[in-house]
């Protein structure tokens, strides 16, 4: 699922969110200039509440 993120700056906010991804079970490939993330392996719910709790905001592309 492709979520769209807001707050990121730098590639240290990208290396963020994909770490928390990661620490939930998922994987993330975030595309920083775009603001986006392709996730996989965890549900829209689960991905979006460990983008937060790492300090971003997300919620699923339309």
């Amino acid at each position: 699922m492709k979520l769209t993120i807001t707050g990121m700056s730098c590639n240290h906010c990208k290396a963020a969110v994909e770490k928390a991804i990661a620490a939930k079970g998922g994987q993330a490939t975030v595309d920083l200039a775009a603001g986006n993330a392709e996730i996989r392996g965890l549900s829209a719910e689960e991905a979006t509440a460990a983008i937060r709790e790492a300090g971003y905001d997300a919620q699923i592309a339309g």
